[in-house]
């Protein structure tokens, strides 16, 4: 009897040391677009589509509990064919239970608008323009349009004012423990490509700054892996899907805590341990022989 009791003691804490580990995994990614003919002019190309294949491979592999991407899925949304391979990415992550879901970037509303977003929500009809969020083992994803160059003034109010209730719901709600908010416009970057959003700085960072909750701020639209840490807070930029890699300024005003770790291709993933969020940057190789845990850090 005293055996048998044991046996079951052993089973259960066995059992709850595999619960830990195998901890559901978010992963973010983005700017997994195709690069246009006119990038390849400014930018040096290095088999880009061999690249985000591998990632979405890497991520079907890991399993995670939900795939986010934070825009420029493809070069151009209006156009169907350039959908082809993301389609069928998106179909096999569906077919091994691994839900996936996006934000709109610039180019999936680049030369018409009304069309791609349209192609866009065929993809993604969990997608709302005045912002959603998912929630996964107590860490809400807040995901937000950051193309306020292609929203209306009403457009814009509607979703600041979602994103300001929806922030204050999820920081009264205990179930919660985490919040991370993602757009495709990133609000700091040293790339010499893109600037840094003054809009998404005005318009979203200060409900983010002042939750309790809110421990990163995730974006692309910067094609490098860069890290910030203003007022306290994490920022990320995570745009290594496939796009064309873009140079940084050596002398940057903004401090990147990443300066030394720069990979052409990369996702994020995110486990919640305890109190806090581990992080792993996933690094494709050099030579393209597979993945590596890159840069592994915390956040609470």
């Amino acid at each position: 009897m005293h055996r048998f009791i044991g046996v079951l003691v052993f089973s259960f804490f066995m059992a709850s040391a595999f619960a830990q580990v195998r901890k559901p995994v978010i992963a973010f990614a983005s700017d997994t677009q195709e690069p246009m003919w006119v990038e390849k002019l400014l930018l040096k190309s290095n088999h880009n589509l061999k690249a985000t294949e591998m990632i979405f491979k890497d991520v079907d592999a890991v399993r995670p509990s939900g795939l986010f991407i934070l825009g420029d899925v493809v070069s151009l949304g209006y156009k169907a064919k350039k959908w082809t391979h993301i389609d069928a990415y998106i179909k096999q992550c569906t077919h091994d239970s691994i839900p996936v879901y996006a934000t709109l970037g610039n180019h999936e509303v680049m030369f018409n608008a009304r069309k791609g977003t349209r192609n866009f929500k065929t993809r993604f009809p969990m997608y709302n323009p005045a912002g959603y969020t998912e929630i996964i083992d107590s860490v809400a994803v807040v995901l937000l349009n950051s193309n306020f160059s292609k929203m209306t003034t009403a457009e814009i109010l509607a979703q600041d004012n979602w994103y300001s209730s929806a922030i204050k719901k999820l920081d009264a709600d205990a179930a919660i423990k985490f919040i991370i908010v993602g757009c495709h416009h990133s609000p700091y970057t040293n790339s010499k490509i893109v600037k840094p959003s003054m809009e998404v700085r005005q318009n979203f960072l200060p409900a983010f700054i002042n939750s309790k909750k809110c421990v990163l701020f995730v974006s692309g639209h910067s094609h490098n892996f860069e890290r910030f840490n203003m007022q306290g807070k994490d920022f990320l930029v995570i745009g290594g899907g496939g796009g064309l890699h873009q140079p940084l300024y050596a002398n940057a005003v903004t401090p990147d805590l990443s300066a030394g770790y720069k990979p052409m291709f990369h996702y994020l993933e995110v486990r919640r341990v305890h109190d806090s969020l581990q992080l792993v940057s996933r690094e494709l190789n050099a030579d393209f022989s597979g993945f590596k845990d890159g840069l592994v850090f915390t956040v609470r």
